[in-house]
């Protein structure tokens, strides 16, 4: 091994992609100890995902990386997706995503970015390598493991010099991908619909800044009966992606699709037949819809592609794994601090499968709208949905035992893909809320992430003291028109309590416990609800 590896560890990540490596950032924030490995000698060498939603950059935000990710981000180029015979020739349509609009900024204060994957994962990788609690060993893979009543035994291996390894961890993350070991291992079953459609990602080098400075997208989709391709913005100007649907229908397989012949289908897509293009990659993939049957076994857990495989219709694969990771790196903290019971890990499965369920078949019916799985002589037009998905980016609900309810019902919408309402109803994600703190404006989404929070209404005082009680579970209470302050006014309706009211907002940002006024005994009410919400009630 060419560096030390421990013996012993609390977490061991397997997998050193996007959701890897911000598991590991995560758990490093919540001090966690932790080990990840990842097979290959380093990050994505393809773009491969590019698009980064508001929910995802909300938690970049939270643990430090946002500016150095739109730091390689083309600035202008989101929101707006366009349909052409070629980028020098007709345009045949454009929309505007609902993303980068009115409705996403009344949402969040944080907007979504595109950054590449072979630019975002050197970013993450360089943080949690900073990170004094978190180790990254790339070159190194998990060869095999077992389980039993106490955690899981993995055997590691270095692919470069074979050297063998033993590590016990308390607890092993399988962020290893479509294709995941680890799930194979466990003999886990997929249901859903694989193998849809075949492609191809080109990376390539092409200067094409004349053809869309005038119209800038992030996607730009090229209609012709003998070719059916999409431009990806990458730095908008030299460095673009070109992907191409339902190869075989088209006559083209893996063993004739050529560097050369490459070039020449990026030409005829460009409607610049001497074009000067640089091939840097191709890579050959199958689009699936698929979503493994559990996320947990005993002390192994699944995230990302590991755990849900969708079309990249919509750009949800990357950003559903993000939160993943966030969703159950507060829940291990918690647990192995011995802030919580055992029980509160088997939320995660809870909560984030539904979740993908949902994800997945909307990524699914976006792709079947696109009309880009069998040869079409014409272009189609997707469903109103598609780049519309306000509901699947911040309208997830959870409901499981690490979400107290408060009787209320859930908030009617006729769409749960497009339409977002904020609420903050135990279950949802806490609304965004522009107060001031500091002289300065801030977001409620900038005040969450590090742990729980108890955000009191301006009478709600007494909740500080019932905050304090509570042996550091909850670190941080704030009560409004003291520690910060909301010069709107939006308290009451954003967040459906009275002004001595409060609500307990989880460190992922969810609603755990809504209090709407204050009760004869706030710290017994607050115990209560942490002691459902954290497993130990029993």
């Amino acid at each position: 091994m060419s560096a030390a590896l421990p013996s012993e560890i609390p977490i061991l990540i397997a997998g050193g992609g996007t959701v890897g490596l911000t598991l590991s950032l995560l758990l490093s924030r919540f001090g966690v100890p932790s080990l990840l490995v990842e097979r290959h000698p380093g990050t994505a060498m393809l773009p491969k995902a590019r698009s980064i939603n508001a929910r995802s950059m909300e938690i970049f935000r939270q643990i430090g990386v946002e500016e150095d990710i739109r730091a390689n981000s083309p600035e202008g180029f989101a929101g707006t997706t366009i349909w052409v015979e070629s980028l020098a020739g007709k345009e045949i349509a454009r929309r505007h995503s609902s993303r980068a609009q009115a409705a996403s900024a009344a949402a969040s204060s944080v907007r979504g970015a595109l950054c590449s994957q072979d630019l975002l994962e050197p970013v993450l990788r360089r943080h949690a390598e900073e990170q004094p609690a978190g180790a990254l060993r790339f070159n190194v893979e998990l060869a095999d493991f077992f389980i039993d009543a106490d955690g899981v035994t993995a055997m590691l291996r270095d692919r470069v010099d074979g050297t063998p390894h033993i590590v016990r961890a308390r607890y092993l993350v399988a962020a290893d991908g479509a294709r995941s070991p680890v799930r194979e291992r466990l003999g886990l079953k997929r249901t859903g619909r694989p193998n849809i459609y075949d492609s191809v990602n080109i990376h390539c080098r092409a200067d094409l800044r004349a053809l869309v400075v005038h119209r800038p997208a992030s996607l730009y989709y090229v209609e012709q009966p003998t070719l059916r391709g999409t431009f990806l913005t990458i730095d908008g100007g030299t460095r673009w992606g070109f992907l191409i649907h339902s190869l075989t229908q088209y006559g083209f397989t893996p063993e004739t699709l050529t560097p050369d012949r490459c070039v020449a289908m990026i030409r005829q897509a460009a409607g610049l037949p001497d074009l000067a293009v640089e091939v840097l990659g191709i890579s050959f993939w199958q689009a699936s819809a698929m979503v493994t049957e559990r996320f947990r076994v005993g002390s192994v857990f699944l995230a990302g592609d590991a755990a849900h495989e969708t079309t990249p219709s919509g750009g949800f694969g990357m950003n559903i794994g993000i939160q993943d990771a966030q969703n159950l790196a507060w829940k291990l903290a918690a647990v192995l601090g011995g802030q919580a019971a055992p029980a509160l890990l088997d939320s995660y499965e809870a909560e984030r499968l539904p979740a993908a369920q949902l994800t997945v078949q909307a990524t699914l019916d976006n792709m079947l709208s696109l009309g880009r799985t069998e040869k079409q002589d014409k272009a189609q037009l997707p469903r109103a949905q598609y780049l519309n998905e306000l509901g699947l980016i911040f309208g997830i609900l959870y409901d499981s035992a690490a979400v107290v309810p408060d009787g209320t019902p859930v908030p009617r919408i006729d769409d749960p893909v497009t339409q977002y309402v904020a609420s903050a109803r135990p279950g949802a994600r806490a609304p965004h809320l522009s107060l001031e703190r500091g002289g300065k404006e801030v977001s409620t989404i900038d005040l969450f992430g590090g742990g729980f929070v108890l955000l009191a209404g301006p009478q709600g005082e007494a909740w500080r003291a019932a905050a304090q009680a509570q042996q550091g579970i909850v670190p941080l209470a704030l009560v409004l028109g003291q520690d910060v302050h909301d010069p709107g006014g939006g308290w009451t309706e954003a967040y459906g309590a009275d002004p001595d009211g409060a609500v307990l907002v989880r460190p992922d940002g969810y609603v755990g416990w809504r209090c709407p006024a204050l009760p004869k005994a706030p710290a017994a009410a607050l115990r209560h609800a942490l002691d459902r919400l954290l497993g130990r009630e029993a």
